[in-house]
């Protein structure tokens, strides 16, 4: 199977979710989970019509967002404080937003040229200790500055639900993302109209919940590479086996 076919599968799973939960079938948006993978495997997924790219790791993101400055791209990893001013400059997105200081430091370095730099709030619905993202207490403070950073737009809620969640329990999880983020909206001042969750195994459910961008990274480009030698042979593991790969 080639990336272009994977690709026509992935969107093939899309709107067949978008039908069954009687949503309109372009009411979800595909993130290609692009990280460590080479230059020729974004090509091939650019040259099939796919135009959203996450990244987790900053230094081998910029690379390929030279490479291909018609791409939007997506940072989608853990932010650390001194790398806020290249993520906030070189990216069109952030989904794992979870502290109002790197909030702040995202405003003040993002480039008033560039426009706002849409933003997701990563939450930690369940107080998972291996996962980063905000608790629930910490949400309504979090949601209220962020929303009036000027050079922020925020756009909704993040999260990676438990890997042991299945059936019913991970529609509930779901549910109750949904139920929180619209909670958060008095708050915001504005309606939280998207929303970041769903990944290669799930994301039929989380469609159904309602997300509005699934992030697909092992069902397009196959098994994941590592980061020290994204040019190596791929591994054996998937984006949902290691804390670093847990963002897609």
């Amino acid at each position: 199977m080639t990336i272009q076919d994977n690709l026509s599968k992935v969107r093939g799973r899309i709107h067949a979710a978008c039908l069954a939960a009687g949503r309109p079938i372009d009411a979800v948006q595909l993130l290609a989970v692009s990280k460590t993978q080479p230059p020729a495997a974004i090509r091939a997924a650019v040259d099939a019509g796919q135009s959203d790219f996450g990244e987790n790791y900053l230094q081998d993101a910029l690379e390929k967002i030279l490479a291909f400055p018609q791409a939007t791209w997506h940072f989608i990893g853990g932010i650390q404080s001194n790398k806020a001013k290249e993520i906030a400059t070189h990216f069109d997105y952030v989904h794992s937003l979870s502290s109002l200081r790197v909030a702040r430091r995202l405003n003040t370095y993002r480039p008033q040229h560039s426009g706002k730099l849409k933003v997701f709030l990563q939450v930690n619905l369940a107080a998972e200790a291996s996962k980063g993202g905000a608790s629930r207490n910490e949400l309504t403070d979090l949601v209220g500055e962020t929303a009036q950073l000027p050079q922020l737009d925020l756009q909704g809620l993040m999260a990676i639900p438990p890997a042991s969640l299945k059936g019913a329990a991970l529609n509930d999880y779901f549910a109750q993302l949904v139920d929180l983020q619209v909670g958060l909206e008095s708050i915001a001042g504005a309606r939280l109209s998207q929303s970041s969750f769903g990944m290669s195994q799930d994301l039929e459910a989380a469609i159904l919940a309602g997300s509005t961008w699934v992030r697909i990274g092992t069902a397009i480009f196959g098994a994941r590479r590592t980061q020290a030698a994204p040019n190596m042979p791929a591994t054996q593991n998937t984006e949902e086996t290691k804390e670093s790969s847990r963002y897609g």
